[in-house]
């Protein structure tokens, strides 16, 4: 049987980083940190393995597909599958010289259809008993709870199929530039509602690979919590440690594991996000 193999997404810093640098002294097999700046993905791996680690590198830009495809080639000429795949690659946009309009449109490009690119090239590959972690936030329920009744029973009507939710995520990016985007029921906020998007996107991916008959594959979603990282200028609560915790959950539960599926996770717990209550920090507020 082929080694087992990991990915890990956008992880030359923060959560990503953490999840690789755990799973090189808890996995059995190669783990890969993957990142779009080669220079600053190889600088990372040489950190790691200043610490006795044993990580490997290969660039991934996940909003080039040719790049997704580059290591799905590789994946399978030297491993014949993938076992651990870490959708972490996102970003949260500080920039006040950018309009709403076009934080939107750049945070769903990237924190949405960028990562659905990367599940749909990658996912195909998946072996038995593989483990998928979609790396989305709380936001999502504060998110959710500024939607329209309408909005919301579209998001999660229980046949809702990749196609329709891509289309959502594309109706709220034109609804950003058309300034419309209270009047149909979107939020304002440029960030949780892209990371609804690929909590969704956990949901439909786990139905796809049942439906298939892949039953022993897990996808699920889940939140870090509030942790100390370049993303919320280390106004976070938790350590990089205490944040990888639920991912490390979801990517390491065992062979014969049918629960949780297809949901989001909090403190390793699933949680119903769409009616999860939440108060997020000040900061995110202003900068949402």
């Amino acid at each position: 049987m082929s080694k087992k193999v990991a990915v890990v997404t956008g992880a030359n810093r923060g959560i990503g980083l953490g999840i690789v640098r755990t799973l090189c002294s808890q996995f059995d097999g190669d783990v890969f940190l993957t990142a779009r700046d080669e220079v600053k993905g190889r600088a990372a791996v040489e950190e790691l393995e200043r610490e006795g680690l044993k990580p490997k590198f290969h660039p991934l830009d996940i909003s080039d597909h040719s790049s997704i495809k580059q290591l799905r080639d590789f994946l399978l000429k030297n491993y014949g599958g993938l076992d651990v795949l870490v959708n972490n690659a996102g970003i949260a946009l500080k920039d006040t010289s950018l309009s709403f309009a076009e934080r939107v449109e750049k945070t769903v490009q990237v924190n949405y259809f960028d990562n659905l690119a990367c599940s749909n090239i990658l996912m195909p590959i998946l072996r038995s008993n593989a483990r998928v972690c979609n790396i989305s936030s709380m936001a999502s329920s504060m998110a959710v709870q500024q939607c329209s009744p309408e909005i919301v029973a579209r998001l999660t009507k229980p046949d809702l199929e990749i196609e329709e939710l891509s289309a959502i995520m594309n109706q709220f990016i034109q609804a950003a530039k058309d300034d419309t985007f209270l009047q149909q029921g979107f939020p304002q906020d440029s960030y949780g509602f892209p990371k609804i998007g690929l909590t969704v996107m956990t949901a439909i991916h786990q139905w796809e690979l049942d439906k298939q008959g892949r039953e022993d594959i897990l996808v699920n979603a889940c939140t870090p919590g509030y942790v100390s990282t370049d993303m919320t200028k280390h106004r976070g609560g938790l350590s990089v440690a205490e944040g990888v915790v639920t991912p490390m959950y979801c990517i390491t539960l065992p062979a014969g594991t049918t629960s949780p599926r297809g949901q989001m996770l909090r403190d390793k717990v699933p949680v119903d996000w769409v009616n999860f209550k939440i108060e997020m920090p000040s900061w995110y507020k202003e900068e949402k």
